[in-house]
């Protein structure tokens, strides 16, 4: 039996919690958790009430150090720098969305790392009711592709510990956060990507985007995309509808149309939260490939930096 990869986590927030408990509970054949650091004074309490949880160490360093793939789920600025320290020292990297919100680091990055052992946490990437759609659309023409995303609030409401960075423009927003994911999608199914025009809505002050349209085209077809907060009672709701025939809906539910006019969910359909624990095990098994520098079906540099480029466009519009 293959002996499981160490991960080390940085930042322990929803995403790091998230994965730490997805690799303990769903995942031990493929990963084994070396390593915790976070800054946040909270954090350290957190993990130790995690059973099974390794410890809290001292530096980012020493996470690196005792791992061999580094896990990032610190605040966007910090991505970069961390990649390259964890990719200096010869470990694989596993990275949170966006790459940066400085697109020259980010590209700096990409361009460095060709070849790397570095993937992206696009969870998609192992969604069974993605899987689901893929073998929906090869009876499929593809005309039209439209996306939205919706909110009640921003942040959302399982995110307001993180409020104080999400909240902002300068690296949060659902953009970044949301509508990067659906892209990332978009890309894998239909190909690259091409913003055509884009308008984006702020609060005064720093508050992050409220509202967002965009026109696109993913291999050639057309995209719309619309987002906005307060436009829903839902604390989260999204579609991804092609050819207005085969959907993704609320991120979990693979729907089609029927000859009655009523949206049917595919046999198994689980709501996210559900689902959510064999994705990641999926994604888990994925790093546990890439680290060993086999093949694997994660979300690559190149391709989050492709995604990147059009939110930030998006954003600047």
């Amino acid at each position: 039996m293959t002996t499981p990869i160490r991960l080390g986590i940085i930042g322990f927030g929803i995403m790091g919690e998230r994965l730490l408990r997805a690799a303990l509970e769903h995942a031990r054949e493929f990963v084994t958790p070396s390593g915790v650091w976070d800054p946040s004074s909270g954090a350290a309490a957190r993990l130790a009430g995690v059973a099974g949880a390794p410890a809290m160490l001292a530096s980012a360093e020493a996470v690196i150090a005792g791992c061999d793939c580094l896990y990032v789920a610190a605040p966007p600025a910090a991505h970069v720098p961390l990649a390259e320290a964890a990719l200096a020292a010869g470990r694989s990297v596993f990275l949170e969305k966006p790459l940066a919100t400085d697109l020259a680091a980010a590209r700096a990055l990409v361009a460095a790392s060709a070849g790397a052992r570095a993937a992206v946490n696009f969870p998609m990437a192992s969604s069974p009711a993605v899987a689901q759609l893929a073998a929906w659309k090869e009876g499929l023409t593809p005309q039209s592709l439209a996306i939205e995303v919706a909110f009640a609030n921003w942040p959302r409401g399982w995110q307001q510990d993180a409020a104080s960075w999400l909240a902002r423009r300068a690296e949060g927003g659902f953009t970044r956060e949301v509508v990067s994911h659906f892209l990332f999608l978009t890309r894998r199914m239909l190909g690259p990507l091409a913003l055509q025009e884009a308008s984006a809505s702020y609060p005064d002050g720093e508050g992050a985007e409220t509202a967002i349209t965009a026109r696109l085209t993913a291999g050639g077809l057309p995209v719309h995309l619309t987002g906005g907060v307060g436009v829903t009672a839902k604390d989260d709701h999204n579609s991804w509808t092609l050819n207005g025939a085969i959907r993704l809906r609320d991120w979990s539910f693979a729907e089609r149309l029927g000859a009655d006019g009523l949206w049917a969910q595919a046999p198994g359909a689980l709501p996210n939260e559900k689902m959510r624990p064999m994705v990641l095990r999926g994604q888990l098994q994925a790093v546990a490939a890439m680290t060993r520098g086999q093949a694997h079906h994660l979300a690559t540099l190149r391709e989050a930096l492709e995604v990147q480029e059009i939110v930030e466009a998006i954003l600047r519009a």
